[in-house]
């Protein structure tokens, strides 16, 4: 028998009712779930380093890694952090290392929202001694240069001269030493000994004076007119395994022209001033160039070294003479990072010397507030033959009357003039 069924009709309420309900409670539950993990994550991350920490008992070491690690993902925002932190050393350093799950969470939901490209800078103390009688020394920075170097001249065919400041305790209390190498730009190369001066008469402060001679046995290294580099090797001590080498002076190809270290020279007399400091007069110093210039006549040349005292005053006053070329101003206000004695006259004057060395029959070394006088009428020329048969000399000393140049007793003008010179 064939059972009667009802015709079609709407579905009941209730069942209608169930169906829409099942649908809306999945997606709240799936959304509440999510928030709840997020913020889970969220919390633990304050306490991130010490679960690292008490998870993972890894050894430090000594030295500082950088790590990059970089996590990707589908999403279309991407950003770069840069973390510049002290953290433990990465997996690859320590096969020991374990990160807990917070961190692999952390990572794995950092992947799934962004793309992140994080540096970290991994920074390790020193490992501590077995011994913990064992005193470790570090040392950081350096209190002085082993060699500072202002100039570097030839002396002749086969010497030169480098001249600079050292730190004073290592010649002092050490045994540095020095050593030359001549490379000609042929491919060849000559190596010397070479001998160290310490010209300040132990003055020097921090840093002192040295003058450092190298003569080569065999001759005039750049013989051929190749050209070529004079290197110096500065050793910090006795062993010759620590030590630094620069080059201290170059030679063009074809440069070299031996007629200028023979008479006659440019000058006849040539003046080396000392470092120019403090406040200067300018009226002074106008009068101090103008005597000197007419002392020493049309054939002579003044050097001086701006230490700081050439004032814009000053510089009007000098600038008719280094225009006429009867004078030369060098800036040497960097000389003030290198703490010596007296704005480091012992290395102007040294630097000086070996710089003008064939420049002038004569040079003359002292103040602008000192003035070289004649008695009797005797001529410079007439006094400095009697002394051709010398190679250095010095000059009588004696304090200047400030009455001598203006009848006023009334004003004390002693300061303005310190020294008078008689040959």
């Amino acid at each position: 028998m064939r059972k009667e069924v009802a015709p079609p009709g709407p579905a009941p309420a209730n069942t209608v009712g169930k169906i829409f309900l099942c649908f809306e409670i999945k997606p709240v539950l799936a959304a509440l779930l999510a928030i709840t993990l997020i913020m889970a994550i969220w919390n633990l991350q304050p306490y991130y380093e010490n679960l690292l920490s008490t998870t993972c008992r890894c050894s430090f070491t000594t030295t500082t890694t950088t790590t990059a690690i970089t996590a990707t993902s589908t999403t279309t925002a991407s950003s770069t952090n840069v973390l510049n932190k002290t953290t433990f050393p990465s997996a690859t350093a320590s096969k020991n290392y374990s990160l807990p799950a917070a961190a692999a969470v952390k990572r794995a939901v950092a992947a799934a929202t962004s793309t992140t490209a994080t540096t970290i800078t991994t920074t390790t103390p020193p490992t501590r001694n077995a011994e913990p009688n064992k005193r470790q020394f570090s040392a950081y920075g350096n209190a002085a240069a082993l060699f500072v170097q202002m100039g570097a001249y030839r002396g002749g065919p086969a010497t030169f001269a480098v001249i600079g400041l050292a730190s004073k305790p290592i010649h002092v209390y050490g045994r540095p030493w020095y050593k030359c190498e001549w490379v000609s730009f042929n491919g060849t190369s000559t190596k010397a000994k070479a001998y160290k001066m310490l010209p300040d008469w132990g003055y020097g402060r921090v840093y002192t004076v040295v003058v450092v001679n190298c003569t080569f046995p065999a001759g005039n290294p750049n013989s051929d007119n190749s050209g070529g580099k004079l290197l110096l090797y500065a050793y910090y001590g006795l062993s010759p395994r620590k030590y630094e080498k620069f080059t201290a002076l170059e030679e063009a190809p074809g440069s070299y022209n031996d007629s200028r270290y023979r008479p006659p020279y440019p000058y006849d007399y040539l003046y080396c001033g000392s470092s120019l400091y403090g406040n200067l007069s300018a009226a002074r110093f106008r009068e101090w160039m103008a005597y000197h210039a007419w002392f020493f006549g049309p054939r002579s040349h003044f050097v001086f070294h701006d230490a700081g005292g050439v004032s814009p005053e000053v510089r009007a006053a000098l600038e008719p003479w280094v225009a006429a070329g009867r004078a030369t101003v060098q800036d040497i206000r960097a000389q003030e990072e290198f703490d010596g004695y007296y704005y480091n006259q012992f290395l102007v004057v040294n630097d000086c010397l070996h710089r003008y060395r064939f420049a002038a029959n004569w040079t003359f070394f002292f103040d602008v507030d000192e003035y070289i006088y004649l008695p009797d009428g005797r001529s410079l020329e007439a006094v400095l033959n009697e002394l051709s048969e010398y190679t250095q000399f010095t000059i009588e000393q004696y304090a200047m009357s400030s009455m001598l140049c203006l009848n006023d007793s009334t004003h004390d003008y002693s300061r303005y003039f310190h020294n008078l010179f008689f040959f």
